[in-house]
């Protein structure tokens, strides 16, 4: 993967938009699929490795067309960190190393190939968007199962390295951005009552991440028995009620701190707009201060992807890449604040 592709923020949901884009980052459709004919990732042998990217190469061109096949081996430590970063790979896949991704030319698009399944085949958009999401990976798992022996069982439904995949091996996801109800006291509240109607709350990369700069992660916890569709309509009327608590949250804190809120997202604006060492949290959370204040037209003249394109710029290995070396906690303080003034006064 050539650098001016790996450093790119013009990926799909990077660029922003979208319906709900105040408030849903991004949406998420992941499918775990395995080959009939080889064991578990977790079993596989380096000739079984092998035959599987002997059979994933001879395919690409038939997955959908303009699809880079790029090997982790071949990428160096802070190039596959930057995939984590910007969601198109796991971090456990990251740290194997050993398997590859398949992108396409946006990065809607990102097929994950010996993560914990033989292929993890996921598709990104911004803002509210299951639907076509789903539309869109269904497309590839359906010309996969068109070359490939997917394993599959009747009773059960595709089978996978985690049996709380089996079934769908569906994993729909949405990001949602929730400052109204941090700061109302009510995410605590709202968000655990998520865990009784199937739905899995986790941060801002996934299982066992933290939930950073009012980003959080919410999606299916079961695979088997629903369909599909009754998978992605659940979550997305799920998502909905969120959504009106958010803003029902958001309207509050207009009303009732008018003043303070203004302070505080002004005095966030400001802090960013001229710190000169910062550090990945702190500038997290005061983004997420000054996108809430953009959101309510508190402050204008911010285009609404810039989050996304700090929130990204901003990260260690991005960081360190874009600069053309690796350096120390202390340096990235100093180089993310200076990024992140120039995005700003663009």
């Amino acid at each position: 993967m050539d650098r001016e592709k790996l450093l790119s923020l013009e990926d799909k949901w990077i660029a922003g938009g979208g319906d709900y884009s105040d408030i849903v980052i991004s949406s998420r459709i992941r499918l775990a699929r395995n080959l009939f004919n080889l064991p578990f990732p977790q079993l596989m042998k380096q000739e079984d490795i092998n035959t599987l990217f002997q059979t994933i190469s001879t395919i690409v061109d038939g997955i959908e067309s303009k699809l880079e096949l790029c090997q982790l081996s071949n990428l160096d430590k802070l190039e596959k960190r930057i995939l984590v970063e910007k969601h198109l790979i796991s971090p456990e896949h990251s740290e194997k190393g050993q398997g590859a991704v398949l992108l396409n030319n946006d990065r809607s698009i990102s097929i994950m190939v010996m993560e914990e399944d033989h292929l993890r085949i996921q598709v990104i958009l911004p803002g509210l968007d299951l639907s076509e999401a789903f539309k869109l990976a269904d497309k590839i798992d359906d010309l996969l199962e068109e070359k490939l022996d997917i394993a599959f069982n009747e009773k059960y439904g595709y089978l996978t390295s985690c049996p709380t995949n089996v079934g769908t091996g569906l994993r729909a996801s949405v990001m949602l951005h929730l400052p109204g109800l941090v700061h109302t006291k009510q995410a605590s509240r709202v968000l655990t009552a998520l865990t009784q109607v199937g739905v899995v709350v986790r941060g801002i990369y996934g299982e066992g991440t933290e939930a950073l700069g009012n980003l959080f992660q919410i999606s299916n916890q079961i695979t088997i028995g629903r369909s599909e569709d009754e998978i992605i309509n659940n979550l997305y009327s799920i998502v909905l009620k969120i959504i009106d608590q958010e803003k029902a949250a958001r309207m509050l804190l207009t009303r009732e701190i008018e003043i303070a809120l203004a302070d505080r997202v002004y005095r966030a604006y400001g802090i960013l707009t001229n710190a000169r060492t910062i550090t990945s949290e702190e500038a997290l959370s005061l983004l997420s201060d000054m996108k809430l204040g953009v959101d309510l037209k508190i402050i204008d003249g911010i285009e609404g992807d810039i989050f996304q394109k700090i929130m990204i710029s901003m990260q260690p290995a991005y960081l360190q890449y874009s600069m053309g070396k690796e350096m120390s906690p202390g340096e990235r303080d100093v180089n993310r604040a200076q990024i992140i003034r120039d995005l700003l006064s663009k």
